[in-house]
């Protein structure tokens, strides 16, 4: 670790009255794997978009192998070696995987294929990445687009790679195939810089880790001198005792029932297939898979959002498949449900916590007037029982973190009370200590006697927060698993599309 690649002193960037970083002092070596931590607003993002040429700062200096930059746009990032791997993918997906490695290249009138090919695989050796060069991203697993993406950046030298929460919606075994890769950018002297909420993932992979908080660098160790305890401690600025706890389930008859559901799209693909499980009062079922498996829709079949080609389901013995949502409750059905997209459709941006909150209720109001005193008194309640940092409950909640706009939706559903309650990836992108406040609802919940589903990315949290887990591969149940033979690589095995063997389902 004798190169510095990065290295970056004092550096500020604010967005109005908002100061989004402040001091920061990052030095990043070649041959080094470099963690970046800290919760929901720390900071992180804005860190990296100017490093990659999006944002400009206002004050500061970046030095990239030893050069001072000040990159106007993501292309003089990428020429200065500089490769940013963001969540969500910049792919085509009707293009092969080599069309979109060498797509926007400069090249002749014509390609050297061969050329073109040979450096390729020179890559694929030297990094010991396995790709298939002629299929299209369309039909493409997770990891292999993360792949994709990855030889993108490499194909255009870049010697720096940032990898933003890659790990986010692979299995197991994808998420080893990239720690494997990334071991080889190691070895071959690159700098990589890992941004994750997984402390696991970070105390195995890295070899320093830099803490931010508020905007500011707080603290930067070496990865063998320090342990999660103290990592948390310092991204959260006191003091945290973290731990998920799994009540004993104390159940009641079913509350909900999924008997031979069968959905298809609008372009006649089946994405549902013959589902079948239950949940019971007081019990949360955790829902695996990758990606696209069919939980969105599975979600969304229940809620009344998508109709179902064949199947029943049952919500207290009450039938309510292929019902709108505002027949099933009208129908008296108590149920709520945390979408994945909090803004498209859980909440409404331009809106504040009491507007919002009248969504959920003006439907029962008797009159031509909408009851705000009610809706008001509930804003204020969520905003004190569930920490929600805003200035007011006026103000408009495009404007909050993540966190406090998942808080939001999560304190309206549960104003409610509702038997059954539908989760998917409620704690995606949120740091540590609201992750856990929400833990801590879904247990209320199930001491309440409410039945929930819970669709997580994270495996470990499915095992310890879930009585049960179901795993969806391709739109087909692949098993079920109790929370006490669950393990991490039962459930990528099934995620993959296999079927345990008899001896692999015994608890260890």
């Amino acid at each position: 670790m004798e190169n510095c690649y990065i290295k970056i002193e004092n550096l500020k960037k604010s967005f109005g009255k908002v100061l989004a970083n402040k001091n920061i002092n990052l030095n990043v070596y070649s041959g080094e794997i470099h963690a970046i931590l800290g919760e929901n607003g720390a900071g992180k993002s804005t860190l990296m978009n100017m490093l990659s040429g999006v944002y400009t700062p206002d004050s500061g200096f970046i030095y990239i192998h030893g050069d001072l930059v000040n990159f106007k746009s993501p292309k003089e990032s990428i020429n200065h070696g500089v490769g940013m791997i963001y969540q969500h993918f910049k792919l085509v997906d009707n293009m092969t995987a080599r069309d979109n490695i060498i797509m926007g290249q400069k090249t002749n009138l014509f390609i050297n294929k061969k050329k073109i090919e040979s450096q390729i695989n020179e890559i694929c050796s030297s990094y010991g990445i396995d790709i298939n060069l002629e299929k299209k991203v369309q039909d493409m697993s997770v990891g292999e687009k993360q792949m994709v993406e990855i030889m993108k950046v490499l194909y255009r030298g870049a010697d720096i790679l940032i990898l933003d929460e890659p790990t986010t919606v692979f299995t197991p075994q994808e998420a080893e195939k990239l720690f494997k890769i990334m071991h080889k950018m190691k070895e071959n002297g690159c700098s990589v810089i890992f941004i994750s909420h997984k402390m696991d993932e970070v105390m195995k992979m890295c070899d320093r880790i830099t803490i931010l908080r508020k905007g500011e660098s707080i603290k930067t160790l070496d990865k063998c001198k320090t342990n999660e305890k103290e990592l948390i401690e310092l991204m959260v600025g006191k003091s945290v005792e973290l731990s998920i706890d799994r009540p004993e389930a104390v159940t009641g008859k079913d509350v909900l029932k999924i008997v031979d559901v069968n959905l298809i799209n609008r372009e006649k693909v089946a994405i549902l297939k013959n589902v079948n499980f239950n949940v019971k009062k007081g019990e949360v079922l955790g829902v695996a898979g990758i990606a696209g498996s069919g939980q969105k829709e599975l979600c969304e079949a229940i809620v009344g959002i998508q109709k179902i080609s064949s199947g029943e389901i049952l919500i207290d013995g009450e039938s309510i498949e292929n019902k709108t949502p505002k027949e099933i409750i009208k129908k008296g059905v108590s149920m709520s449900f945390i979408p994945e997209d909090r803004l498209g459709m859980g909440l409404i941006g331009n809106m504040d916590m009491v507007d919002n909150l009248l969504l959920k209720s003006y439907h029962n109001t008797k009159g031509l007037f909408l009851k705000r005193k009610e809706a008001i008194y509930k804003a204020r309640e969520i905003k004190e029982k569930l920490s929600i940092q805003t200035p007011d409950i006026y103000h408009p909640i495009k404007n909050l973190s993540g966190g406090n706009i998942q808080k939001i939706l999560l304190g309206r559903e549960l104003d409610s009370n509702p038997n059954l309650l539908i989760m998917a990836y409620p704690v995606r992108g949120l740091d540590i200590n609201t992750c856990y406040t929400i833990y801590n609802l879904i247990n209320e919940q199930k001491q309440r006697g409410a039945g929930v589903i819970y669709i997580g990315e994270d495996l470990d949290t499915l095992i310890h927060l879930c009585d049960k887990i179901i795993v969806l591969c391709d739109g087909i149940i692949t098993g079920e698993l109790t929370a006490v033979e669950a393990t991490k690589e039962k459930i990528g095995l099934l995620m993959s599309g296999k079927t345990l063997k008899r001896e692999e389902r015994k608890v260890v």
